[in-house]
């Protein structure tokens, strides 16, 4: 065997064990969402959110499989509006730097990962299973047709739209889809008051809730480093090993700034608001955590750290009520990070990023508008009065998460 044929091996070999390596971190981020969200979330409706975040992922893997993925990047031309819809996954190409089948892994934990940031903001109201109806939905045919305008080659790609991991295509994407739902679903009873007064309703298990972002901390190094797509060579090795330092840096930069605005603010260091700090550090830097250097990465997950907890609040006030704050974290800072890239990558454009987000956002949110208002004119998205109060574990799933605090008459 030639010496040029044993290296070309041995680098397909590594690219597709990167790859897959990358995914399998990513896919860990959904045990991350749903300690998180089971942490955010009252003792009662922790059994339901749990539920909801196994299935969301194992219809993601399904659906995307039959159908997202072929509409996303199966035999598609470049610079289009409207996918080809190729047979399912395709015919590996000769001289490919990885296997097929890793770059579907790669993409399907990127879609879980979106429907994942909608769990969160409908939690604690909304029934189990037209959740799981829109996840399916969401995951086959609204996620994949903006990721082929953009990663597949469709026409937002072609105008100059970046976004190297997916800050506006995953997260702020998913934030679109989860205020769709919120707008139509309403609040929790008793999260506002008649008079404008806002209750806050404290989550059950702080501990969890921060297991939960040191797991979607670690998963974020796949998520951003695997999107380099290989490591075989000098100059992608080094462009991992930045990615993995920007990446820590503009998370660790959110959270410090979170801590200080909330002291600064209220007197008080708010663990929730540190947490969804070092989230909204990941997500801005994702839409390019290559190009700045490591000071600009901190000056980006900085800004962005302030920027989530003025927005949590905001949402707050117009009685937009969001359990865990993923409307903020994944689609405001989704927003601002992907405005900014233009600052280090000379690439990009702040028309073509806005052109992007624009579109994005009219698309997952409106397509996502019309599916939850179907759902709800026909088996409805919202549980009932009684099993909001009694909790929907019970009704849902008949399990309680926390059993030895349920007494016994």
């Amino acid at each position: 065997m030639e010496l040029s044929t044993t290296v070309s091996e041995l680098r397909y070999a590594l690219d597709t064990f990167f790859f897959l390596m990358s995914g399998a971190l990513v896919m860990w981020m959904a045990a991350g969402f749903a300690m998180l969200e089971a942490g955010l979330v009252r003792s009662k409706n922790t059994t339901e959110i749990l539920t909801k975040n196994i299935c969301l992922y194992a219809i993601a893997c399904t659906t995307y499989l039959v159908v997202g993925y072929n509409i996303m990047y199966v035999d598609n031309g470049s610079g289009g509006f409207f996918p080809s819809i190729g047979t399912l996954i395709g015919t590996q190409a000769e001289g490919a730097d990885h296997s097929l089948e890793s770059d579907f892994f790669f993409q399907v934990v990127f879609v879980a990962t979106a429907m994942s940031v909608v769990s969160g903001a409908v939690a604690e109201r909304m029934k189990l299973w037209s959740f799981l109806i829109f996840s399916a939905i969401l995951t086959a045919f609204i996620y994949p047709m903006e990721g082929y305008w953009t990663w597949g080659g469709g026409f937002l790609s072609e105008a100059g739209f970046s976004d190297f991991a997916g800050s506006g295509i995953v997260h702020m994407a998913g934030a679109s889809a989860a205020l769709a739902g919120v707008l139509l679903l309403g609040a929790r009873k008793g999260k506002y008051g008649k008079k404008g007064q806002i209750y806050p309703i404290p989550g059950s298990n702080m501990p969890l809730a921060t297991l939960g972002t040191f797991i979607l901390w670690f998963g974020w190094f796949g998520f951003n480093g695997g999107s380099q797509l290989m490591v075989s060579d000098f100059e992608n090795a080094t462009a991992v090993g930045q990615i993995f330092l920007n990446t820590n840096a503009a998370a660790a930069a959110g959270a410090i700034t979170a801590l200080f605005v909330c002291k600064s603010t209220w007197g008080k260091a708010d663990l929730t608001m540190v947490l969804n700090g070092a989230l909204a550090g990941l997500v801005a830097i994702t839409a390019d955590p290559l190009s700045p250097s490591p000071l600009a990465a901190v000056s980006v997950g900085a800004v962005a750290g302030a920027l989530v907890v003025f927005s949590i609040v905001g949402f707050d006030k117009i009685k937009i009520d969001d359990p865990v704050g993923a409307i903020s974290v994944h689609g405001v800072c989704g927003f601002f990070g992907l405005m900014v890239v233009p600052l280090s990558n000379s690439d990009a454009t702040f028309g073509a990023q806005l052109l992007g987000a624009v579109v994005i956002f009219a698309w997952v949110f409106g397509a996502s508008l019309v599916v939850w208002a179907v759902l709800k004119a026909t088996v409805g998205i919202r549980v009932t009065e009684e099993e909001e109060l009694e909790g929907m574990d019970v009704h849902d799933c008949g399990i309680d998460a926390y059993p030895e605090f349920v007494s016994v008459k």
